[in-house]
């Protein structure tokens, strides 16, 4: 036997004991440096020269430390639990974790608006952040069925309640910010196959949300139905057709405009418009069958989408959203700046990271940081920390370690044997580039503010063995193929 071999069986023959070798070190080192160096800046940020005990549990730093043993003891242990067991106990774990949301939502306690915190003493539990990790489980159990098939309408159907009905509750309990992660599961979905339509359509929606408040209705209107005839052109190659189809729509818009005043019926333009474009559908139907255009359909339903989704954005930002979520994304796009109100968060951000230069003011040296210029500093604007006190080469350096260990995550996928894994794997990664890249962004001022952690970073016992499970169930996945490799080699 070669060396391999001889590991492989000595490995097949313990019970399939996991071995040094086996686990990916790299990953298990990112992590280590990612925890201590969260842990610095939470100091930083919450420094108390009275206090500065690092193990000092009346301030956050010392919490954190507490946090940070339990979750290297959380991390040691799956790794010496079997891979096999974690798509045993896969929908156990969804179900269980189901009916917490659902307690917390009922009798939860309330905190910063968002009833989502279990309470026991001193200490604050927030499931939320561990129904991700048992949401990426059932989904790797499900769809690494034998007979399953992404593109079958029974199979969305049932990923869509794996992961929908998880972001109802969730945001039952007003934690907006956690439902936002679970879109993360839509990357996972485009690496096992789902089509590219959907996420054209995603932008597209991205798209319409901003312009809704930026313009009028009706320009609103002749840009969705510019999108639809040309996208319609592109796939049928009938361009003049498009443009006749398009005059026809004015004209009749115009015609319902000027003639309905006359039988005393007031509609201003907007609305003449979309009764203009009623008016022309008995003329599509007959081009779609003459033609044998049956993919017209899709664009009519694609036009009619567009426009009542712009209809619901209306809504639900004047009668569903809370005035601390309108003010941020108004002030995000630039139609409100209040800079001593809602914009004072972001605007703070951006000077304390700003101020930090290339190389920054040095540990504990941070005065924006110091004086608590910005609030939630050691939870959801930990970066701001890292900007001032490590300047340009901290935060690039903490910008390449989230993106090494995601990279990590995707090759730890592609080298799994099953799809369980792999589709694991590409959860995690993606669970983790949600909460980097909306966590940045919304401290330099690209997305609004809303509560996510910066994994690894942002105080918070929840978080952290959130992430450490989410982190090591996928390393010890990956490890698992050793152990499998040598019960087939001998």
């Amino acid at each position: 036997m070669t060396n391999e071999a001889n590991k492989l069986a000595a490995g097949a023959g313990a019970g399939g004991r996991l071995f040094a070798s086996d686990i990916d070190w790299w990953t298990v080192g990112i992590y280590v440096l990612m925890v201590f160096f969260g842990w610095m800046n939470i100091y930083a940020a919450v420094f108390n020269e009275e206090q500065a005990g690092i193990f000092d549990l009346s301030q956050r730093y010392g919490m954190q430390m507490l946090w940070i043993g339990i979750s290297f003891f959380i991390a040691v242990s799956i790794l010496l639990i079997d891979g096999k067991y974690w798509h045993m106990l896969a929908y156990p774990f969804y179900f269980a974790m189901l009916a917490v949301m659902l307690f917390v939502l009922l009798f939860g306690q309330e905190v910063n608006g968002a009833r989502a915190w279990l309470v026991f003493g001193p200490v604050k539990i927030q499931p939320a952040e561990f129904m991700k990790f048992v949401t990426a489980l059932a989904l790797a159990r499900y769809m690494s069925a034998y007979n399953f098939n992404l593109r079958s309408g029974k199979a969305l159907y049932y990923i869509g309640l794996i992961i929908g009905i998880p972001v109802l509750l969730i945001l039952a309990q007003n934690d907006t910010g956690s439902a936002m992660v679970f879109a993360a599961f839509f990357l996972m979905l485009y690496r096992e196959g789902f089509g590219s339509a959907l996420y054209v359509v995603a932008l597209m929606l991205i798209f319409l949300f901003i312009i809704s408040f930026l313009l009028e209705p009706l320009p609103i209107l002749f840009i969705v139905l510019l999108l639809c005839l040309l996208a319609q052109g592109l796939a049928n190659r009938n361009w003049r057709d498009t443009g006749r189809y398009l005059a026809l729509v004015l004209l009749l818009g115009i015609a319902v405009f000027v003639l309905l005043p006359l039988v005393g019926v007031r509609v201003n333009l907007y609305h003449a418009m979309l009764a203009g474009v009623a008016l022309s559908v008995p003329w599509l139907v007959r081009y779609a069958v003459r033609r044998h255009l049956p993919n017209l359909w899709q664009f009519a339903l694609l036009f009619a989408g567009a426009v009542l989704f712009t209809g619901v954005v209306d809504y639900v930002f004047d009668n569903v959203l809370q005035i601390h979520q309108q003010k941020r994304i108004l002030d995000l796009l630039g139609i409100e700046n209040d800079p001593h109100g809602w914009s004072y968060n972001v605007i703070q951000s951006k000077i304390a990271i700003g101020s930090g230069g290339f190389l920054g003011k040095g540990f504990l040296g941070g005065t924006q940081t110091r004086f608590s210029f910005v609030p939630e500093q050691s939870t959801d604007f930990i970066f701001c920390t890292v900007g001032e006190e490590w300047g340009f080469v901290g935060t690039l350096g903490v910008v390449l370690l989230f993106l090494f260990l995601i990279l990590r995550l995707m090759r730890m996928g592609e080298r799994q044997k099953e799809p369980f894994g792999r589709i694991y794997c590409y959860s995690v990664a993606a669970i983790f580039f949600m909460h980097f890249a909306i966590n940045i962004g919304m401290t330099i001022g690209l997305f609004p503010v809303v509560g996510i952690p910066l994994p690894f970073f942002s105080y918070g016992g929840s978080s952290l063995m959130a992430f450490t499970i989410l982190l090591f169930v996928a390393v010890r996945l990956d490890a698992s193929q050793y152990d499998e490799s040598a019960r087939k080699l001998l």
